[in-house]
């Protein structure tokens, strides 16, 4: 039972193009909120200077615009805890850091980098635990003044409990980590730049945070933020511990974690092939839950109307791209027609588009639309799917006429010709002509198509063929088979 009010945030980097893992966290997040009528806060967490870029930032709001995401608090949104961008609220966690320090819930670490990894390697030869040792933890006042005037510089480390910590994750039931594989961890770097450890929760206390979804490559970090927010509820920062969740490893290629530089990985790459938002999000969920175990295709609606964190499969979730495209397909089927003619639109005009932009013939279109909508995949494909009506020639490949223009194919389409100049010029006149045209060459109708689809389309497969001729038209349509054969002849 989730008692209300549920506040939960997305908050990523803006480092590089967004990708799919991420979207699966946003999703997650934002479903869990709008069944529970809570409040999604978005936050940028931009501190690494280094890696960060304005770019990236637009992109990310970009990109949840496009999936559909709303957030009720953060950017162009505003908020009572604004502002939501951590690299405009360092004077908040310089306050925390110091009032961490005066409160003995951290300290000051000295040691240098070549003395740490001497330690760890000395640790790792006696099979101990090679994390920090706690060499600074009870440094004296003179033992400080010595490192300082030996020009040292420190690293603000916060002090870990010497016990267990447990508590109970959303997906994955009860945990407990042991003291000594959770030591003492860095919060402010040595120019006095806090890290992620220290920001995140403390934007999460501020920001009263009620539960943490995130991906399971986090779980470690989890422990340190439990003690964290102990620290934070005593000094008056925090007011409660927000529940834990965490999400399914994706996986992608030879089960590996699904990193941004895998290709399948870009969510860009999905916008640009033409997916829908809908269809990449449905499969996304299936990444980690189910709506039923028999169903696979559902509206964002019907998902958030079911959604659940409990039901969450702690098992890595494969991300299988046969399977998105499946679903993708089945959301453009149930497209209204007059809204899957709208979504074509950017494929048919340049860059994607093969012809000239005045012969594209827009009630043309809108008369095959319905045969293209049954076939493609992602809207992308509908380029290559009517190209023939708008291009001067058909764009025929070497492969495809070799398959099809078999020996007696020049005669096929000489009788195929002739019934088609006599023919009504309606789909099943069409077929008819057709039809009789094999018939007299003792071809079925799938093998005497064949030639004829290749003169017309340029392809082997492809929409309706009756159907596409009627919408060509009688002119373009005896001219392609004429110029067929005079290919043939030569």
């Amino acid at each position: 039972m989730v008692n209300a009010p549920v506040r939960v945030r997305f908050c990523p980097s803006p480092t590089g193009n967004p990708h799919v893992g991420l979207v699966r966290t946003a999703l997650f997040n934002w479903a869990f909120a709008r069944h529970h009528g809570g409040t999604l806060v978005f936050r940028i967490e931009d501190t690494d200077a280094a890696r960060d870029s304005e770019d990236s930032y637009n992109q990310l709001l970009d990109s949840m615009r496009w999936l559909g995401f709303d957030w009720d608090e953060g950017p162009e949104v505003g908020g009572p805890h604004a502002p939501y961008r951590q690299s405009q609220r360092m004077d908040i966690y310089k306050d925390v850091a110091e009032k961490l320090l005066a409160g003995g819930y951290a300290y000051h670490c000295y040691c240098t980098t070549e003395e740490l990894d001497s330690r760890r390697d000395a640790a790792r030869a006696a099979g101990r635990p090679s994390g920090y040792d706690g060499h600074c933890r009870e440094l004296t006042a003179e033992q400080i003044a010595a490192y300082e005037a030996e020009g040292r510089t420190s690293i603000v480390r916060f002090r870990m409990p010497d016990e267990a910590l447990t508590f109970n994750d959303l997906v994955r039931g009860e945990l407990t980590f042991q003291p000594e594989n959770v030591p003492d961890y860095g919060i402010v770097r040595a120019n006095g730049a806090p890290l992620y450890t220290l920001v995140n929760p403390v934007d999460d206390a501020l920001m009263e945070i009620t539960h943490v979804l995130r991906g399971e490559d986090l779980l470690s970090s989890t422990p340190r933020q439990l003690a964290l927010y102990k620290a934070l509820i005593e000094l008056g920062i925090a007011k409660e511990t927000p529940a834990f969740g965490h999400l399914p490893y994706v996986m992608g290629e030879g089960n590996k974690k699904l990193s941004k530089r895998d290709p399948q990985a870009s969510l860009n790459l999905y916008r640009e092939r033409g997916f829908l938002p809908e269809g990449l999000l449905n499969y996304l969920s299936l990444l980690g839950w189910s709506i039923a175990e028999d169903r696979d295709i559902f509206s964002i609606d019907e998902m958030v109307a079911a959604f659940d964190i409990a039901d969450v499969n702690a098992n890595p979730a494969r991300f299988d791209l046969k399977k998105c495209e499946h679903v993708n397909a089945e959301h453009i089927r149930k497209m209204d027609v007059k809204a899957f003619t709208e979504a074509c639109g950017p494929w048919l005009t340049a860059p994607f588009a093969p012809w000239a932009p005045e012969s594209f013939d827009a009630e043309q279109f809108a008369e095959i639309a319905p045969h293209a909508q049954t076939r493609v995949t992602v809207l992308s494909d509908i380029t290559a799917n009517v190209d023939f009506l708008f291009l001067d020639e058909p764009a025929t490949d070497e492969a495809s006429w070799n398959k099809a223009m078999k020996e007696g194919s020049d005669a096929l389409l000489t009788t195929a010709r002739a019934k088609l100049a006599e023919a009504e010029w309606n789909a099943d006149a069409l077929k008819n002509a057709v039809l009789a045209a094999g018939e007299e060459h003792g071809l079925k109708l799938g093998k005497a198509q064949a030639p004829v689809r290749v003169a017309v389309t340029g392809r082997t497969i492809g929409l309706p063929l009756f159907e596409s001729l009627e919408i060509l038209g009688r002119e373009k349509t005896l001219a392609r088979v004429d110029a067929a054969l005079a290919k043939l002849a030569a």
